[in-house]
């Protein structure tokens, strides 16, 4: 007889019965109960099954409960479509602080006599185990680079190799002293290369230093100025061993297997938890969505993921836009009708979560999400499939917090949803990024697109791009979306390198979405910038201090661009309007602007008498909006605010729906992998 253990205060106030046990300490020739759990998730999947099959009627949640504890798995945890649950009886992992972890803890460190740790890794030196990343108490340590601080700029540009034609670029010029030929061994360093909205990690492949030039070990991929390597743009150069001198860098020789690790103060090697990755993923799951045989109805609650491993392979990487090409912590295809709930997902080489094809009804909720080496969560992909039903949708993100991300990949995403439709983003903190907070869409123009119908909503964005890298936004969209709508978001601080610090960016082809009751505010190059696109409407939002220009329009095209009404602009020290306003296709009207340095309001550099007499505006205002106290983020407009003239609705993005509960934000203790502009060499 199945013996069911009750499980108290395992995940907030759910209490369930476990009918099978699992524990760091158990053993898999063991009964599986609390007094004699397992010690492996595959001994307690594989009882589900034969539970299961044993009992076809069964009509509640079947639970495995992961006990206290670190669980340092050898491989993924995976599930198979005879894994699923039905809809009245689920299965359901819960963690009852529970890590998976992808790490493994490293002991018996030796101090020298500068302090340093050190500790030599036979599976290092033997070759069966590279690592980038290194986790001391739980926070992420980094590897000497030079410049300390800031970048190094490349000095000229340079043509690609002969056998890198066609093919992007592999050379670039460094200014005398920049790069040393004779640093240890050289073809482990790696040169983060800043394009514009990219970065390329490459390899040293040799170095000319009569020429000053560095060759790569591969090329960027792309025959294009915005992979290559321009005179000025920035690098840095990272695990140079003769630049370990800082209180937590440190440095692994893969040749002879030492480690090194300058300790933190009050850091002591016998009481400090040290914990490198070893492997990439912590669970798959593994529907086969061509044979329509899914991954149903199996869910996971607080369940903590950590230390996942990534390293650089021995050509380089380049991908030309949001690093989606990168796998993630879990990844799962053809899993349907599940949960993911008050998890948290840490200390990533790549992304935290993707779902891919034949993803369906799947809920994020309340989980965090941080320390992430690429993004957050990941949504379909970047083809188009033949049945738009096999295109992962119907998927919810929601009361998570998703924060700290890019430290190995700066260019990722917040959340990125590619070709799939029906997609809700609501109520999440998304915040420390590089990039992008949330892109939606993967298609370039008016050609076919399957991502429509999604609603990003009520989200916090903030701290986006850093001064980092270029042309992103709070949210950032490509495509015809028909239904797609951006409404309640608060999105600020966003801050791009050089152009391209947008609130809200629909990019090429942007199409049919409606953008309303958002809040963005200090903004780099704009509250609102549409590249091109067709029939976007715009209303009901306030765009307040940006540092450009307040609205952006792009390419003039022969249709109309967007509407532009009941919205409320406030600004000081830039243009209202910038870019390209030629034509008259586009219609703003119903807005209320104010100017608060007391400056003329003109519009393109048109006064408002000309701008309407043009056809735009016509009963728009100049008028002091009575903000509460906007210096201070407060944007509550007074009871005579003359925004109800224009027929503002007040309270919608001040006032959200903040009906669920965010996971506690982990404080960014650490400084960023990537160097703000103001600390450019």
């Amino acid at each position: 007889m199945l013996t069911l253990i009750a499980v108290a205060c395992i995940s907030r106030s759910w209490a369930p019965t476990a009918d099978f046990v699992v524990s760091p300490n158990g053993d898999d020739n063991a009964a599986g109960t609390a007094k004699r759990p397992f010690r492996t998730l595959e001994k307690a999947r594989d009882a589900v099954r034969v539970f299961r099959s044993a009992h076809p009627e069964i009509n509640r949640s079947i639970v495995v409960l992961l006990k206290s504890g670190t669980y340092e798995l050898a491989q993924p945890f995976k599930l198979a479509p005879e894994d699923s649950g039905t809809a009245s009886s689920p299965t359901v992992y819960v963690g009852d602080h529970a890590v998976l972890s992808g790490g493994r803890q490293i002991r018996g460190f030796q101090t020298d006599s500068h302090g340093w740790w050190k500790i030599t890794l036979p599976e290092v030196r033997e070759g069966s185990w590279r690592f980038a990343q290194l986790f001391v108490n739980g926070q992420r340590r980094y590897r000497p680079r030079f410049p300390k601080q800031g970048y190094y700029n490349f000095s000229a540009e340079l043509p690609p190799s002969e056998a890198a034609k066609g093919h992007g670029y592999d050379r670039f010029a460094y200014r005398q002293g920049d790069v040393n030929p004779n640093w240890s061994n050289l073809s482990d360093i790696e040169v983060l290369c800043f394009h514009i909205w990219d970065m390329s990690r490459m390899r040293i492949g040799a170095v000319d230093p009569s020429a000053t030039m560095v060759t790569t070990t591969g090329p960027t991929g792309y025959d294009a100025g915005w992979a290559n390597f321009p005179k000025g743009n920035r690098y840095i150069v990272e695990n140079v061993r003769e630049g370990l001198s800082d209180p937590g860098e440190w440095y692994l020789d893969n040749k002879t297997g030492e480690l090194t690790y300058i300790p933190l103060p009050g850091e002591k090697p016998e009481s400090a938890q040290v914990v490198a990755p070893k492997i990439p993923r912590l669970l798959e799951i593994d529907g086969d969505w061509r044979a329509k045989k899914y991954v149903e109805n199996v869910n996971f609650r607080g369940i903590s993921f950590s230390n996942c491993n990534w390293t650089l392979g021995p050509q380089g990487r380049f991908f030309p836009q949001a690093e989606v090409d990168l796998s993630a912590a879990i990844h799962a295809e053809g899993w349907r009708n599940s949960t993911m709930v008050d998890c948290q997902v840490s200390h990533t080489g790549e992304y935290g979560i993707e779902m891919g094809a034949g993803c369906r009804q799947v809920s994020v909720e309340r989980c965090k999400l941080s320390d992430l080496g690429a993004g957050g969560v990941k949504i379909g992909e970047t083809n188009i499939h033949d049945d738009e039903q096999d295109a992962a949708q119907d998927i919810t993100v929601r009361y998570s917090d998703i924060a700290h991300n890019g430290r190995l990949h700066p260019a990722a995403i917040g959340v990125w949803i590619g070709q799939s439709p029906h997609i809700n983003i609501t109520n999440n903190r998304i915040h420390d990024l590089y990039y992008t907070g949330v892109s939606v869409g993967w298609t370039w123009g008016y050609s076919k697109s399957q991502a429509h119908d999604n609603l990003i909503a009520f989200n916090d964005i903030y701290d986006i791009g850093q001064g980092v890298l270029s042309d992103m936004g709070g949210i950032y969209t490509l495509g015809v979306q028909p239904g797609t709508t951006l409404m309640g978001n608060r999105i600020h601080d966003v801050d791009s390198f050089s152009y391209g610090g947008w609130g809200i960016y629909p990019d090429e082809g942007s199409s049919n979405e409606l953008i309303e009751d958002n809040l963005i505010y200090r903004t780099k190059s704009g509250g609102f910038h549409q590249h091109y696109g067709q029939g976007n409407i715009v209303r009901n939002n306030i765009f307040a201090f940006a540092r450009e220009a307040e609205i952006i329009r792009t390419r003039a095209e022969d249709h109309l661009s967007f509407t532009f009404e009941h919205n409320i602009v406030y600004w000081k020290n830039a243009p209202l309007l910038g870019s390209n306003w030629s034509g008259n296709n586009y219609k703003l009207d119903n807005n209320l602007y104010w100017r608060t340095d007391g400056k003329p309001v003109d519009f393109a550099g048109m006064t408002l008498a000309a701008w309407q007499a043009k056809g735009q505006d016509a009963h728009s205002l100049i008028a002091d909006p009575l903000f509460a106290n906007p210096e201070k983020d407060d944007f509550t407009l007074r009871r005579a605010s003359p925004a109800f003239k224009i027929g503002f609705n007040a309270f919608v993005p001040t006032q959200r729906d903040r009906t669920g509960e965010i996971g506690s934000p982990t404080p960014n203790t650490q400084p960023p992998a990537f160097p703000t502009l103001s600390s450019v060499h």
